[in-house]
């Protein structure tokens, strides 16, 4: 069974959490995890002003996800920055061209999760996993979240993300935050319940 993390990111918060997510997956007994980025828009010289380029350094080795690559997964899980709300640019230019799949019902019945991060502790999280699902249901994904059984969502001793909808973190204005451990462990969680409904519905 093959779970598919499809993510972009700027300074390495979401790979981070796609690592932690594909530990979860790897957690189910037969379960594949692989990580996938979503093509780059912003050109080179956007990308050193942002200081992004060092950072995606790190997770450089990474393969570009295919749209095509969707189709051969049991369960996909996206992650996306938030900007303003909304997925970034990037994640929406990738599913703006996975129109052939749509037409062929091609991942309908499949499982889709989604996850995320803010640079502020409300900046939106819960908006930008909502507003993703619109998409997925298009698509026909049987969307899965991050139910309260992960207890960690609970928690008031610290500031940290994670909802019902799916694992967050939060990265500070200026990137200077990186997920803590509440977090991780909210993104593992999450990696392994989808992978363990997936398992289910695929036998």
């Amino acid at each position: 069974m093959k779970v598919l993390i499809v993510y972009y990111s700027t300074y390495g918060h979401i790979h981070q959490m796609a690592e932690a997510i594909a530990q979860g997956v790897r957690d189910v007994d037969g379960a594949e995890a692989q990580l996938r980025r979503v093509p780059e828009t912003l050109p080179q010289a956007v990308l050193e002003q942002m200081g992004a380029v060092e950072a995606q350094k790190a997770f450089s080795q990474v393969p570009v996800c295919t749209v095509e690559e969707l189709a051969s997964a049991d369960a996909v899980i996206f992650g996306t920055p938030t900007r303003f709300g909304n997925m970034c640019g990037q994640m929406r230019q990738f599913l703006d061209a996975t129109g052939q799949l749509w037409a062929q019902g091609a991942l309908v019945g499949k499982v889709g999760s989604v996850f995320t991060s803010t640079a502020t502790q409300h900046g939106g999280q819960e908006s930008t996993i909502l507003s993703f699902h619109t998409t997925l249901l298009h698509h026909g994904f049987v969307i899965v979240g991050l139910p309260y059984a992960f207890q960690g969502q609970m928690r008031i001793d610290e500031i940290t993300g994670g909802s019902p909808y799916g694992a967050s973190t939060i990265a500070g204005g200026s990137g200077e935050r990186m997920p803590s451990e509440n977090e991780l462990a909210g993104a593992r969680f999450q990696g392994k319940h989808v992978a363990a409904i997936a398992a289910k519905l695929k036998s």
